[in-house]
């Protein structure tokens, strides 16, 4: 039985070892907005690596609420006057990316380059290509998952021009297999993303910013975390605030999300 229990825990090291091996160097962080946030990050989000993003439940298979943090993270990545005239890659599985609804999270169309991939094999190679081409900040892969092959590939793809890769998890609709796991995946960061119910518009009316439910479920040199965010305010014109991505709502298990005066006026 001892016998048994050391060759696990010799294969448990062995895999930790590899995982360790395909982390690349961080490339400067990249502040989320918010210092709770940041410090579960280690300081904010490592550029230069990739990152797993997925939904749960229907959006693991909308991909809306992926899709919109993601925006907003690439806006803020190229926002730094380090990535100043680079582009953003975003690669499809289906055409039913909303460049409007990108602007409107800060992500400028005039910096965006859309390719449609024909199947997993061709997105993977494609985010790899283009992490290594030189005026790309950040890409956006659709994927179903990334397996460690893959993502070694990708880690030496970022560490060849310093990009960034953000791989939104997506699984077909009405079926296949779900998003990949985090219990064997390289990626620096993995999240998984859910809709939340915005707050109302000025005066009462129509909708605020987009909100999201965000949970943290790896970070390499940081902890794992669930928030409930919202987009970063407007400026006096209505763009979205890159400099400052999110906000923070409230944490999980914090549902009294409104002012103490506001509670005081409803009683």
């Amino acid at each position: 039985m001892d016998g048994d229990r050391r060759k696990r825990l010799a294969a448990l090291r062995a895999d930790i070892r590899r995982l360790e091996r395909v982390a690349g160097p961080v490339r400067g962080r990249l502040s989320l907005g918010d210092p709770r946030l940041d410090s579960a990050l280690g300081g904010g989000l490592p550029l230069g690596q990739w990152h797993e993003i997925g939904g749960e439940g229907t959006e693991a298979e909308t991909g809306a609420a992926p899709a919109a943090f993601a925006a907003r993270l690439a806006a803020a990545l190229l926002a730094r006057p380090d990535q100043r005239g680079r582009s953003a890659v975003w690669i499809l599985r289906r055409d039913d990316l909303f460049p409007p609804g990108l602007a409107g999270l800060g992500l400028p169309a005039d910096r965006l380059v859309g390719v449609c991939a024909r199947d997993e094999d061709e997105a993977l190679a494609v985010a790899e290509d283009a992490l290594a081409a030189p005026g790309v900040g950040v890409v956006l892969a659709e994927v179903g998952a990334v397996d460690l092959t893959a993502g070694r590939r990708l880690q030496l793809a970022c560490e060849a021009r310093g990009g960034t890769g953000l791989m939104l998890l997506r699984r077909p609709f009405g079926g296949g297999t779900a998003a990949a796991t985090t219990g064997g995946t390289a990626a620096a960061t993995c999240w998984r993303v859910s809709p939340a119910a915005s707050a109302p518009g000025p005066g009462g009316l129509g909708l605020g910013a987009p909100r999201w439910r965000l949970r943290l479920v790896r970070s390499r040199g940081g902890r794992t975390g669930d928030w409930r965010v919202e987009a970063g305010a407007g400026g006096d014109e209505g763009e979205a605030d890159v400099a400052h991505p999110l906000r923070l709502v409230a944490e999980l298990g914090d549902r009294d999300l409104a002012a103490p005066a506001a509670l005081s006026a409803a009683g």
